[in-house]
């Protein structure tokens, strides 16, 4: 976790330390006044807002620790979009009351705000509906369990929703737990809730949430272009109906570790590709397309199907040849969990 921390007298770097202190282990930057200056603290800049807008881009969390009113006007030229901003807490410099002020849910700034009131000794102060109604609150627990949000509109329609009736939820994965307050299992309906690695829409109005449970393999001839690949894995994922955001891995043979075109795809996608050896692939338990070409030159029968079945349990789309790239999907067990 990286946290900036600020403080505007005294007192309140006093009470920042005890913030600091609960924080152990996260990368922080603190800073006060120039005239409150002391060891752990870098000071303020005038004017300021170039360092607060730095740092609302490198901050998972923010705190200030004075008047809302600071908060508020220091972030309020850099609030962009609840997928990214940073979670930013108000803590009063006696460290009594603990205000989460952006990004309750998705930036955890709510259970944040818990966690510092209760290390401080200070109140939590909570104002999403779903929270304080005692209501499931999807986008905190999405977030929570690793899932990508497809829609945030649709996402505070089930939230408003919920305050009125129980939402309908319906999953590709097995369900542990009880349904929360709120939820209720369905299949069907003008607005619900459905986790699945497929661009699918069960109800009328539908907030899929996808889990990244997909692992693709990948196979090319030497020189083959980052768009060349990008092209062959976007026709295989549309073909499928299967969500871009649910791919959590690429996978490969090592002759490809120098690949280029490969190497720049996994980068523009985020990705961080893994290669393995003819002889780790050729012990990947399962039936495969077999090829004699592809032994011949790797050493092994298949390179893409056996690359995604690594670290993954099924394989849901088998080896796909688009312009000379070789594409097959695995998917990796996934459960969801209500505490």
């Amino acid at each position: 976790m990286k946290a900036a921390v600020f403080a505007y007298s005294r007192q309140g770097c006093q009470t920042a330390w005890q913030v600091i202190r609960f924080l152990d282990g996260a990368e922080i930057r603190a800073y006060t006044m120039e005239r409150f200056q002391q060891p752990g603290f870098e000071s303020l800049p005038r004017p300021g807002r170039p360092l607060y807008g730095a740092l609302f881009g490198w901050a998972d969390a923010m705190i200030f620790v004075g008047s809302a009113g600071i908060a508020v006007r220091e972030i309020a030229p850099f609030v962009k979009d609840k997928r990214t901003d940073p979670a930013v807490l108000s803590v009063d410099e006696l460290g009594a009351y603990v205000i989460p002020l952006l990004s309750g849910h998705i930036g955890g700034a709510n259970e944040l705000a818990r966690e510092v009131a209760g290390a401080i000794g200070g109140t939590a102060v909570i104002t999403t509906a779903t929270d304080i109604n005692g209501k499931f609150s999807v986008d905190a627990w999405a977030t929570r369990q690793g899932l990508f949000i497809n829609n945030l509109s649709t996402a505070k329609a089930v939230s408003a929703q919920i305050l009125e009736k129980a939402v309908p939820f319906w999953s590709d994965f097995p369900v542990f737990g009880a349904f929360p307050p709120g939820v209720e299992a369905g299949s069907c309906g003008k607005l619900g809730i459905c986790i699945s690695y497929y661009k699918k829409a069960p109800f009328d109005r539908t907030l899929l949430l996808v889990p990244p449970a997909l692992h693709l393999g990948i196979g090319c001839r030497r020189g083959t272009s980052a768009e060349a690949i990008r092209t062959a894995v976007d026709m295989v994922l549309q073909e499928n109906r299967i969500h871009p955001k649910a791919v959590k891995s690429v996978a490969s043979i090592v002759l490809k570790a120098d690949e280029d075109g490969l190497l720049a795809f996994c980068e523009e996608k985020g990705l961080t590709p893994a290669f393995y050896t003819a002889e780790q692939l050729q012990a990947v338990a399962g039936e495969f397309t077999s090829s004699q070409r592809v032994l011949q030159v790797t050493g092994v029968d298949n390179v893409c199907e056996r690359a995604a079945m690594v670290n993954a349990e099924s394989l849901i789309v088998k080896k796909t040849i688009c312009s000379g790239v070789t594409v097959a999907v695995a998917a990796e067990s996934w459960e969801v969990h209500f505490e």
